[in-house]
């Protein structure tokens, strides 16, 4: 592992609780990114400036990265990619963003809400949320890679 990624990651860490303790302690709201969305689209309340604010930075940060040519935390296997290629198909990607937001829907929340700011307030619920979000994805995993046949 490269020192400077896990540096990047350290810091990245620190601005996600830092965001969530701010949103939580100037606005008491809770920054699960499903929820800021969902009401930033669906709702006409006041709170849409703070949400779109919120949303704008975390969309603002990767794009500018990416305009300045850095490449900070590459998670694709070439160095010199941004992100790793898809590796599935438009159908599956779609069908998996729909299930993604069913489970948030289901779930009342999503893994930053439950998993950031659930689990550091010491909700039951989220902790059972996250252990749900944990075991799906490991068995996810599992069915794809191992009886789907989606290799690697």
């Amino acid at each position: 592992m490269d020192l400077s990624s896990a540096g990047f990651g350290l810091a990245g860490g620190v601005l996600i609780g830092l965001s969530a303790t701010l949103l939580m302690g100037l606005l008491g709201r809770v920054a699960g990114i499903s929820g800021i969305l969902s009401g930033l689209v669906f709702e006409r309340g006041a709170d849409r400036p703070w949400r779109f604010a919120f949303l704008l930075g975390l969309v603002s940060g990767p794009t500018s990265l990416i305009l300045a040519g850095l490449d900070l935390g590459n998670v694709a296997g070439d160095s010199g990619a941004i992100i790793g290629a898809p590796t599935s198909g438009l159908t599956t990607m779609l069908i998996a963003g729909l299930l993604v937001g069913l489970g948030t829907g289901l779930g009342s929340g999503c893994t930053s809400g439950h998993g950031v700011c659930g689990l550091a307030r010491l909700s039951p619920r989220s902790m059972v949320a996250t252990l749900v979000f944990v075991l799906v994805a490991i068995l996810t995993v599992f069915v794809v890679r191992h009886l789907a046949g989606g290799g690697a």
